[in-house]
């Protein structure tokens, strides 16, 4: 596993963080869920601080395997913080900021919140934050983090990450990229292929998928590497479309490289069969960990993990060397 320089030494801070904490479980994204820790938990008893209730609302499609880590890791963290832990979420930024609404009038303790969509769900956060209700963001957003009043923002510099796949194609000898875009609207996703684009040495061009509908999705593909035998790499910037993407070029007769952002079993199953050259981990469980450890150690100890700075939990780029480390925590859902 290789961690971009550039993002290296603020990595640390999340090493930090963690260290604060004692000590995964999963669930279908979308569900709300409060469950004892199972593979990789302490399995000590909960802390005997006051019961808090923490909701974390997110983007998440239906489907998305990601933010089933993500929920691995706040659960785990609740379990051992003696926290109630609700989730909820919808690809829709109007739909979202609803949900973040109704987590204020539950009047829970703290609230994790992504800003995939911030110009739609900012003003509500804020809300909550007005309300007394302390928030970290996670995931995406970290640049209108501050500016909402949250304590602070967890996740990775999307911009580094793609400036680190950027490079990573250049090393590699690719010259003709397609960054593969399964949500239109998300900054996150914008900024990663924009990270690409600054840094890679050849060409690269956008394809906007629906990326609800992993169908149409791979025909989209697979259409663009038929029009453009140039095409040397496919950059996808979610694991469940790495799948996706090997399906296209196979039915494409492509010879494109299939890369990826984020990690879970399918794509360390394609990394050992050599399916997929490489991807980004950017630690979804950390981010779920640590977003749900901070609310706790603010609420009972007035902690603020980074000093109120974005802790980053990644990128690093993982190869088929890195597998079968991969293998045991992807098979607990851990990563």
């Amino acid at each position: 596993m290789r961690t971009p320089r550039k993002a290296a030494t603020l990595i640390a801070a999340a090493a930090i963080g963690i260290g604060l904490t004692v000590g995964g479980c999963s669930s279908s994204g979308g569900e709300r869920a409060e469950e004892k820790p199972q593979g990789g938990g302490s399995g000590g008893k909960a802390a005997a601080t006051p019961r808090m209730k923490i909701a974390m609302v997110t983007h998440s499609g239906e489907g998305d395997t990601f933010w089933d880590i993500v929920q691995s890791g706040a659960k785990q963290a609740a379990a051992k913080d003696n926290v109630e832990f609700l989730y909820s979420a919808n690809k829709e930024g109007k739909e979202q900021a609803q949900l973040v609404q109704a987590a204020i009038d539950q009047k829970v303790d703290g609230i994790v919140v992504t800003l995939a969509k911030p110009e739609a769900v900012k003003d509500v956060v804020a809300k909550a934050v007005k309300a007394g209700i302390p928030v970290v963001t996670i995931n995406s957003g970290a640049q209108f983090s501050r500016e909402i009043g949250a304590l602070g923002h967890i996740g990775q510099d999307e911009k580094v990450a793609g400036e680190a796949v950027g490079e990573e194609l250049d090393a590699r000898g690719r010259k003709k990229a397609v960054c593969v875009v399964h949500e239109q609207g998300n900054v996150s996703l914008e900024e990663r292929c924009a990270g690409v684009r600054k840094t890679f040495g050849g060409t690269v061009e956008n394809l906007n998928v629906e990326g609800t509908n992993m169908p149409a999705s791979t025909s989209s593909i697979e259409a663009k590497l038929q029009a453009d035998q140039g095409i040397d790499a496919i950059v996808t910037l979610g694991a469940p479309f790495a799948a996706a993407s090997v399906k296209a070029k196979e039915g494409a007769g492509s010879r494109a490289e299939v890369d990826t952002f984020d990690l879970n079993a399918e794509v360390v199953k394609r990394l050992k069969a050599q399916e997929v050259g490489f991807a980004v981990d950017q630690q979804p469980y950390l981010q779920g960990y640590l977003a749900v450890d901070e609310l706790w150690l603010n609420k009972t100890n007035g902690n603020v993990v980074g000093g109120g700075k974005p802790v980053l939990t990644g990128p690093a780029i993982v190869t088929a060397a890195d597998v079968p480390q991969l293998e045991e925590y992807t098979a607990r859902g851990t990563r």
